[in-house]
Parts: structure tokens; C-alpha cells; sequence
């Protein structure tokens, strides 16, 4: 039986390179994103492009229902979209950090919530999410978004306990840094957009050094990401996390092998040249 997937943020990045490769394997796939005119060339006989925003419930339920009414039934969700809010703490306004939350983990849950109904009746399904290594470890000036994924993070692996009785796989994908997508347009313009404080002028130059060296770094692509999120989606084991480049696997080993001591060791290390 041919598998249906819906992908969440699919006009650019990972959500849109992820619905031409499950299309190329032969899925059925259901891209969705905010404004479908911007991704209208995806479609094809086995692709429908709708509108999804997560920050709208009411579009969560009208891309289920038309992938149902296209499809049949929707097998796989693959919470993509999401943004990283990039700036001071102190300088966030309260309503970007609400919004940070909205879309990065509210909306994920709202997608689960509303497809959980149909997976059940279903028999079963798959549920991946998107998280980061930022979920795992932290980076200074993206602690909102931290916190964004370190929930979802949580979020994923206690409903994968609940979904587990009812046969429907959680799993999360954890990517690096990936030059390729567009990621970093959205955490640009957010920043621009913040309030400036003097007193962490040295340190944010610093920061922004910091990030540029590990941008120089990153090695990783959208195809390598997306290999990762095909294989999370097909895996029949209950398998939760899925680390999906390279670049990352220093830290995640010394977050989750390592002791705390080491590991806030190595962290002070690396960005002491921010303080």
C-alpha cells in the first residue's frame, strides 16, 4: 500500500527538499506551507500542495481533511516548520518569545492533536518532528529558540510513551547546522528587528565571531537531512531520536554520555571567547 505524508513548512529548506525525495520513493505526499502559490511547482499527481499554517488551527484541519480527500488517509506527519528566534534574552520582546513557542512547539502539537483522531482509527501512523541540536545542547543568543526545541524535545519523548498504545511511532530528527537552506533568513530578520543594549555590545560581537567559525564548519547538506527524516518516517522500530548530521555529534555525545561537570566544561571552552 502506498504510504501518505504530510510535511509541515515545505516552501522552502528541509520541508520541500523532504516532499520531492518521499514523492521520488513513491509516496503520496501532502506539502503543505503558508502561502501554496509559492510552492506550486511541487504539485504533481502524487503531490498536493495546500496551505498549513501552524499558527492556525482552522488551516491545520482543512490540509488533514483535503490529504484525506486526496489520499484516502494520512500514514506519516513530519512537523517541519519552524524558525530560530535569534537575539538577546533581554532584548526579546514577550511577544516574539510567545510566538518562538507558537510555531516551533504549539503548532506542532496542535498538528498532532488533530491528526491523532486518524491515525487511531487507522491502526496506527508515524509522528516526526523536527527538533535540532539545539534541543540537546545550548548555544548563547539563541536561548528562546533552546528552549523552543529542549520543550519539544520533552514534548516528543513523553508522547511517545501515550502513542505507543495506540501503535502510532514518535520520532525526532536533530540536524545541525545546514548552510543550504533558509533557514538562517527568518533568524536574520528577527534579529535586525531587536532592541539593541550597550552594555552586551562586546559580548554579542564576540557571539557573532563564534557563530561565523561554525558556520565554517558545517558540512552537512538538505539531501543528507532528508535521508535522515525518510529513514525516521519508514522505521518500523521504536526508535525515538535520529541525529541527522555530523557536526553535532561531539556535543550531543557530551551532553548525553558525558557528565554534567565535562560537559559545561567543554561548553565554557568553546564560547569563553564571547564572555
Amino acid at each position: 500500500m502506498t504510504k501518505t505524508v504530510l510535511i509541515t513548512g515545505c516552501s522552502t529548506g528541509f520541508g520541500r527538499a523532504a516532499s520531492l525525495h518521499l514523492a521520488q520513493q513513491g509516496w503520496n505526499v501532502v506539502a503543505t506551507m503558508r502561502r501554496p502559490e509559492v510552492g506550486a511547482d511541487l504539485a504533481a499527481d502524487n503531490v498536493l500542495v495546500t496551505r498549513l499554517d501552524v499558527q492556525d488551527p482552522d488551516s491545520i484541519a482543512a490540509a488533514l481533511d483535503a490529504g484525506i480527500a486526496r489520499f484516502g488517509r494520512i500514514d506519516v506527519v513530519v512537523n517541519n516548520a519552524g524558525y530560530g528566534l535569534f537575539g538577546l534574552f533581554e532584548a526579546t520582546p514577550r511577544e516574539k518569545v510567545i510566538e518562538q513557542f507558537e510555531v516551533n512547539l504549539f503548532g506542532v502539537m496542535d498538528v498532532i492533536r488533530a491528526v491523532l483522531p486518524h491515525m487511531r482509527a487507522n491502526g496506527g501512523g508515524v509522528i516526526v518532528n523536527v527538533s535540532s541540536g539545539a534541543g540537546v545542547f545550548t548555544l548563547p543568543m539563541i536561548s528562546l529558540y533552546c528552549a523552543s526545541k529542549f520543550a519539544l524535545e520533552g514534548f516528543s519523548e513523553s508522547l511517545s510513551f501515550e502513542l505507543a498504545s495506540q501503535n502510532i511511532r514518535v520520532k525526532l530528527v536533530e540536524p545541525g547546522g545546514v548552510l543550504s537552506t533558509d533557514f538562517g533568513r527568518r533568524s536574520t530578520q528577527e534579529a535586525a528587528g531587536a532592541a539593541s543594549i550597550p552594555d552586551y555590545d562586546r559580548f554579542v560581537g564576540r557571539t557573532a565571531a563564534l557563530f561565523a567559525g561554525l558556520r565554517g564548519e558545517r558540512l552537512a547538506s538538505e539531501a543528507d537531512v532528508v535521508e535522515v527524516i525518510y529513514r525516521a518516517a519508514s522505521d518500523d522500530s521504536d526508535r525515538l531520536r535520529y541525529v541527522a548530521t555530523e557536526d553535532i555529534r561531539p556535543l550531543v555525545a557530551a551532553r548525553r554520555e558525558g557528565s554534567e561537570e565535562a560537559y559545561m566544561a567543554l561548553l565554557r571552552e568553546r564560547f569563553s571567547g564571547a564572555a
